[in-house]
């Protein structure tokens, strides 16, 4: 599970890179502290934002980070990789959410999970994650009660939707729960009045979250005869575009009422790369561009339509100075398909 902030390596600085790869690793570490190698799948990227947000709001100490070893993701590579409760917060709830995740699919019987025995094995990863994330939450203070809560609701809430059910209310347990994991990083580091602020955050990010997952599945969804909530409401794509929007603006309104020792990265994520996300999900999905940053046709770049390229890497650059193009071509953006990027200067 990667989730809906992925970086591009070419729009985070190479200091904020690293910080970044800290977190994810650190993350991925704790997973496997709590849970054994085979919990190290439920790493994703938006489960390291609540590292981040621990360790932005408190004064870096000697011990935040540790040497780990070499790693096939990281070419075998030693990193220094964060430690401590924002890693095992992180993990926790990565952990229950992704036991979630698998008893969804189990239910909706996808791909292998159809056949009973591959169905058995899965609820017994779920039930083991459930209390694997419980005992880890324990040890950083956070109940997870609340994120098993909002996925129990959430299936009663989907069994009732239909035409004209408002989207918020299909979003709302999302929304409850990382609102609620989100907060935590501000008891953890001391900084009450933090912790209002950050539930704003952690409840709109949810909103996309929820909202960018629904549209980018939809299409399978429908194919499938799957449950999707924007189907389910009848909720065009323009209005989740300005339901997203308004969140991401919701989400810097709200970072601006916190305080932290270092926003950065912070700031890079939940501002920059959310925006980012918003926009390449949509154009992706064949919806209109808001015009919010990315240079697509309507600003004078290339149209905005997903990349025909290889895999999730896009050639930019194409039209215009052909030596621009031959400098795109050998250092090439890697912006998951989306080709109206805001990485290069194509």
């Amino acid at each position: 599970m990667f989730g809906i902030i992925r970086p591009c390596r070419h729009r985070l600085p190479g200091g904020l890179r690293e910080e970044w790869m800290a977190h994810l690793c650190g993350l991925c570490l704790a997973l496997r502290g709590i849970e054994g190698q085979a919990a190290r799948m439920a790493t994703n990227y938006d489960g390291l934002l609540i590292s981040v947000l621990l360790e932005a709001q408190t004064e870096r100490t000697p011990g935040a980070r540790r040497t780990a070893g070499p790693c096939p993701l990281r070419g075998m590579r030693r990193a220094d990789v964060a430690r401590g409760q924002g890693p095992n917060l992180a993990a926790a709830v990565s952990l229950v959410l992704a036991s979630a995740k698998i008893r969804d699919h189990v239910a909706d019987g996808d791909g292998l999970l159809a056949r009973r025995a591959a169905a058995t094995a899965a609820r017994r990863v779920a039930k083991g994650w459930d209390a694997a994330g419980a005992r880890g939450g324990a040890g950083v203070g956070f109940d997870t009660a609340v994120l098993v809560d909002a996925v129990d609701r959430q299936q009663g809430i989907e069994s009732l939707a239909g035409p004209g059910t408002p989207l918020l209310t299909v979003t709302e347990p999302t929304e409850t729960a990382t609102a609620a994991a989100i907060a935590h990083t501000a008891r953890l580091a001391g900084r009450p009045g933090n912790v209002a602020p950050l539930a704003e955050v952690g409840r709109l990010f949810g909103r996309v979250a929820h909202l960018l997952d629904a549209v980018e599945d939809q299409a399978d969804d429908e194919a499938n005869g799957a449950w999707n909530p924007l189907t389910a409401t009848g909720t065009p794509l323009t209005e989740a575009r300005r339901l997203c929007d308004d969140a991401v603006l919701g989400v810097r309104l709200a970072l601006a009422e916190a305080e932290f020792a270092d926003d950065l990265l912070v700031r890079a994520l939940l501002v920059d790369e959310l925006e980012h996300a918003v926009h390449r999900t949509f154009v992706s999905a064949g919806a209109p561009s808001s015009g919010d940053g990315g240079h697509g046709a309507e600003d004078g770049g290339h149209e905005d339509k997903p990349s025909k390229g290889r895999g999730s890497r896009t050639r930019c650059g194409r039209g215009g100075d052909p030596n621009k193009r031959r400098r795109r071509r050998n250092d090439a953006c890697d912006c998951g398909g989306f080709a109206a990027c805001t990485c290069c200067n194509c």
